[in-house]
Parts: structure tokens; sequence; C-alpha cells
């Protein structure tokens, strides 16, 4: 085992995957609303949503125009990581957020989606690459060597990604499927992130096949020393039914992202042999001059938001 490389090269990528961002004390409400353009659309904030399994973190959750409490018709369930960047460029790491609240709201006004309510955890900053690191292999990420190295560069011995996610359906799944008018089929649940986001969200379907039907995993961020391959070595056993299941991934060709070709290749391989079919139940797409950064992935979230809503 070389600690040396996992000890350098992930307090490298982990600074550069976790980038500084808002303080949530900024927030002044428990529960706030943000309208936008339309005036009829909202974010909803939740402060500090508790949870024994993790740190308590903000969620917001946007509801898109027309949203009807009483339909007979349920609501498809959007989970996205990161929900700092998502609505608000007041709270995004670069001032510049998603857009999904307007975008969501544009293609369903098109037809091109059903419809959706969005529901945004925030990450805990500190944390972030520990909870969505995924803890496969177990013998790997559960190793003297790696938690030794992961101490040492995060202040953490250990990885977190399976509380998140028993954080996001024990806990806050429950809550929304009780709070809001929407459907708890697997079909109808999507979850999705980029970066580190979009290797938890991989872990997640695969981990949870029966709650969530789709990922989409934007700019993955797969090239993390030792741990990263390991975990893709995983995917042969743990992808999920494809007769059942979607994934969408892309990546662009400047700053990190000029890193994950060769990485997507293995995978796309992968997904190939476990049956997937490329533009049926799956998507890897190339964006040439796209960087690792919230103003390329706003550029283009209408592309997976379509596919995986469809």
């Amino acid at each position: 085992m070389r600690i040396i490389s996992i000890t350098v090269i992930i307090a490298l990528l982990s600074i550069l995957a976790c980038k500084p961002q808002s303080n949530t004390e900024e927030k002044t409400t428990t529960v706030a609303q943000k309208t936008n353009a339309l005036k009829k659309s909202k974010v909803i904030i939740y402060e500090n949503f508790e949870s024994k399994y993790v740190d308590k973190r903000n969620v917001e959750v946007f509801l898109p125009t027309g949203y009807d409490a009483t339909s007979k018709e349920k609501y498809n369930v959007l989970y996205m990581h990161d929900g700092q960047n998502v609505f608000n460029p007041k709270t995004s790491y670069t001032g510049i957020d998603w857009g999904v609240d307007e975008v969501v709201d544009s293609l369903l006004k098109l037809g091109k989606i059903k419809n959706t309510i969005v529901v945004a955890p925030w990450n805990t900053v500190q944390k972030r690459f520990s909870e969505y690191m995924p803890e496969a292999p177990a013998e790997l990420s559960q190793s003297p060597e790696v938690k030794k190295g992961l101490k040492e560069n995060t202040g953490y011995d250990a990885l977190y990604s399976d509380e998140y996610l028993k954080f996001l359906v024990e806990e806050l799944k429950p809550f929304i499927d009780k709070t809001y008018n929407v459907s708890t089929k697997t079909e109808n649940t999507a979850i999705m992130g980029s970066s580190m986001g979009g290797l938890i969200s991989l872990y997640a379907i695969c981990k949870y096949p029966e709650v969530f039907g789709s990922a989409g995993c934007v700019s993955t961020h797969w090239p993390i020393p030792v741990l990263g391959e390991a975990y893709m070595n995983t995917l042969p056993t743990t992808l999920p039914d494809p007769s059942t299941h979607k994934v969408y991934f892309d990546f662009g060709t400047e700053t990190l992202d000029a890193q994950y070709e060769p990485f997507q290749i293995k995978v796309d391989q992968m997904m190939v042999d476990k049956g997937y079919t490329k533009g049926n139940n799956w998507v890897t797409k190339k964006f040439e001059g796209a960087s690792h950064d919230e103003k390329s992935w706003r550029a283009r979230i209408h592309i997976p938001l379509e596919f995986l809503l469809q």
C-alpha cells in the first residue's frame, strides 16, 4: 500500500474537490422561501436538518410552478448533492448556481420532463470528501493504512458515505414523502451530483437500487488515488439491473475534467458488459471546452435533467 501516494495526492484532490463555500449561519430563517423570476415556483429551506447518522445540514426543496399538493398525479423527486450550489448564487462556491429551479420550470413548460420536485441537501464543508467518497470495497476503505492517510489529510480517519446514504434513504426521503405530493416509486426517484457528487450518486444507485431508479453523474471525479480505482473495480458486480435503471455520465475537457476520459472509457465498458444500452438506459457525453465548475455544469444541466426525468 503506497501511503505516501494516498497522503499527498488525496490531500491535493480533497482541497480541489472541497472548495470553500458560504457559512450556513448567514441564513436568517428556519424555513424561508425564494421566488424565482416566474413568481410562482419556490425554494423552501429547512435549516439544520437533524440526523442520527451525519452532521445536521441545510436542505432546500424546489417546488415547480403549478405544484399541486392535492393532485392525484404524484411528482417525481430528484435528490441533488451540494445543495448550496443548486439554486442560489449567493451560497454557491463561485457565485454561480446551477439554475436548476429555472431549468426545471422551463423543461416542464416545454413538456420535456415529468412533474418533479428537487431536494438538495447541502454538504458540510469539512466532511464533503468523507461523505461523498464511496466506502467500497470495505476492506480497503476501512484498512489502517487508508484510515491513517485520511486522518492526516482530512482530519477524519474514516469515510462516511454509507452513513450519508442512510441519512438520505432513512431520514430525508421519508420526510419528503410525507411532506410533499410525491411518488415513492423507484422509477420516479433520481439522484444527481457533480465531481465527488457524481461518485456518491453512482454509489447510491448501486447500494440502494430499490430506492433510486436513475443517477446523474456529472464530471465524475474518478482519479482519486487507490480509492477511486478500487471503487471502479466494484462496479461490474454492483451496478443495478439495466432493465429497471438508467445512468447518465458526462465530462469536459478542461481543468480537472481533462483527467476523466480514460477512466470514463473503462466505466463505459463496464456498462456495456452489464447490459446497458447507450442512448437508452445509459448516456455518456463529452463536452469539449467544458471545465470543472458550476458555470460549465449550469450550461448543460438541461441535458441530464431531460434524460433522468423523462
